[in-house]
């Protein structure tokens, strides 16, 4: 099974989350998506995906989810254990169940546009967690927020 990672912003512009759809809906043939199910992004991922979907909800983080996720957060230290879970369940939104199984890329779409652990800040949000675990592990990130990004899979959705 070949799988990748379709998140990012609750307040991600209507046009990206109508592309985020379509992006989960062509990959559904091939690829199953590991997403988060918050409003937003993740929601439209999951809307493209039909069954071929994995939803990982702060329930689902492990100690050893949220250890991933601690060496990537900037300040780890002063999150509440519910915020914690949360960062911990985008450990498995790109590493999978057993942390181990990477995912092919990974799709979102961030205000600054982040794509790697280097050029994560402040304005990437909590997606910047999951940007910097598939960075870190040699996960390809593709951020919908930058234009070339965007239109490389604009002319790929619309291709036949």
């Amino acid at each position: 099974m070949k799988y990748y990672t379709g998140i990012g912003s609750r307040k991600t512009p209507p046009e990206i989350r109508l592309l985020m759809t379509k992006i989960a809906k062509k990959l559904s043939a091939t690829h199953m998506l590991r997403s988060g199910g918050a409003i937003g992004a993740d929601q439209a991922f999951e809307a493209g995906a039909g069954s071929n979907k994995k939803i990982y909800v702060a329930s689902d983080a492990t100690e050893a989810a949220k250890t991933v996720a601690a060496k990537y957060h900037p300040v780890w230290y002063r999150l509440s254990d519910f915020v914690k879970k949360l960062h911990g369940r985008n450990a498995f939104q790109v590493l999978g169940d057993d942390l181990a199984t990477p995912s092919k890329f990974l799709v979102c779409w961030t205000p600054d546009g982040c794509v790697s652990h280097e050029t994560r800040a402040l304005r990437t949000g909590g997606t910047g967690t999951a940007i910097s675990i598939a960075s870190e592990n040699g996960v390809t990130v593709f951020n919908l927020a930058i234009v070339s990004h965007r239109e490389r899979l604009e002319k790929w959705v619309d291709k036949e």
